[in-house]
C-alpha cells in the first residue's frame, strides 16, 4: 500500500511515554449502583462505570494523564497513522451524507502506549485498539500492530490501514445511530444474545473497512492484490476461532465477540467489492 500521498490528519492526541495511571477508582458500592442503573435504563453498565471513572471524588474530572500532543506526530509510525486517519476523514466525508445523508464528525485518534484513561474507563494495551462512543474517540496502542505481525501472523501497511479503519468504522455505526440501539439491546439481554449483537457489530466495521478502502484506492489507485491478501490473512488472523484455538481453547461460536475468520474475511471482502453502506447490514444479512 501506497500511503505518503495521503493527506495527514492532524486530529492526533499522542498520549505515548505519558502514562496513564488513575489517581482513583470506585468503590465496589458504586459498581452495583452503576450497574443497576444501567440495567433499569437500557444504558451499557460498562458506559456509566467508565464514565464515572472519570470524576474524581469531589466532583471535578480527574487527571489521569496530560492531554497528550495534538496534531500530526512526527515519527514514522504516528505519521503513518495520521495519514490513514486523514483519508478516513477525506473518504467518510464524502461517502457518508451521499449514501446516508449523514455529515460525518471527524473524531479523534488517541496514542498511546501501555495505558490511559479513556471515557470509557481505562484503555490498556492488552486490550487492543477500540473505539468509545461516550467520548467519540478511537484508542490505538501502536504495539498492537507489532503483535499482529509477531504473533499473530497478520501485518503489512495496508493490514494496518484496515484495523485503523476498522475502529473508525465504529465511529460510523456512532454516526448513523447503530451503537445506542445495539447497547441498549445488549443491556436487556442475555450473555449468547449480547456476544451475537457483538458479532454483528465488529463484522459490520470489518465491512465499513472495506468500504473505506474501496473509495481509497478509487481515489489514489494505492492498493494492489498482494495489499488485500495481506489484509485477508489479517482478518482471518484475528477470527475469534483462530484466537481460541491459539490459547489452547476449545472453539465455542456462543462465545465469539467479533466473529470467526471466515465471517471477519467475508465481511471486509464484502465492503472491498461493494464501496456499499447498506451491503454492510449485518443485522440483515446474516
Amino acid at each position: 500500500m501506497r500511503f505518503n500521498d495521503l493527506r495527514a490528519s492532524s486530529n492526533i492526541e499522542d498520549r505515548r511515554g505519558m502514562g496513564g495511571v488513575a489517581k482513583g477508582g470506585l468503590g465496589i458500592g458504586a459498581v452495583v449502583i452503576l450497574t443497576l442503573i444501567g440495567w433499569a435504563t437500557g444504558i451499557d453498565p460498562n458506559t456509566l462505570i467508565g464514565g464515572a471513572e472519570m470524576m474524581s471524588d469531589d466532583g471535578q474530572q480527574a487527571s489521569y494523564s496530560p492531554a497528550g500532543r495534538e496534531g500530526v506526530p512526527a515519527d514514522a509510525t504516528g505519521g503513518f497513522v495520521a495519514k490513514v486517519l486523514g483519508e478516513t476523514e477525506d473518504v467518510w466525508t464524502q461517502v457518508l451524507p451521499q449514501q446516508t445523508g449523514v455529515q460525518y464528525q471527524k473524531p479523534i485518534l488517541v496514542l498511546y502506549s501501555g495505558m490511559t484513561q479513556s471515557g470509557c474507563g481505562t484503555a490498556q494495551s492488552a486490550m487492543g485498539p477500540f473505539y468509545c462512543p461516550l467520548d467519540g474517540k478511537v484508542y490505538l496502542d501502536t504495539s498492537f500492530f507489532r503483535d499482529m505481525e509477531q504473533k499473530l501472523g497478520g501485518g503489512g501497511a495496508f493490514p494496518d490501514a484496515y484495523v485503523i479503519a476498522h475502529e473508525i468504522g465504529h465511529h460510523v455505526q456512532d454516526q448513523i445511530g447503530l451503537l445506542p440501539k445495539v447497547q441498549h439491546a445488549e443491556a436487556m439481554s442475555d450473555s449468547k444474545t449480547r456476544n451475537a449483537l457483538s458479532v454483528r457489530t465488529e463484522l459490520m466495521a470489518d465491512c465499513l473497512a472495506g468500504v473505506w478502502a474501496y473509495y481509497m484506492n478509487q481515489r489514489h489507485a494505492n492498493i494492489d492484490d498482494n495489499d488485500v491478501r495481506q489484509a485477508v490473512a489479517t482478518a482471518s488472523a484475528i477470527g475469534d476461532d483462530r484466537l481460541e484455538r491459539a490459547t489452547g481453547r476449545a472453539v465455542v461460536p456462543d462465545s465469539f465477540t467479533h466473529g470467526s475468520s471466515e465471517q471477519r474475511v467475508q465481511w471486509l471482502t464484502t465492503g472491498l467489492r461493494s464501496g456499499k453502506i447498506k451491503d454492510c447490514d449485518t443485522f440483515q444479512n446474516m
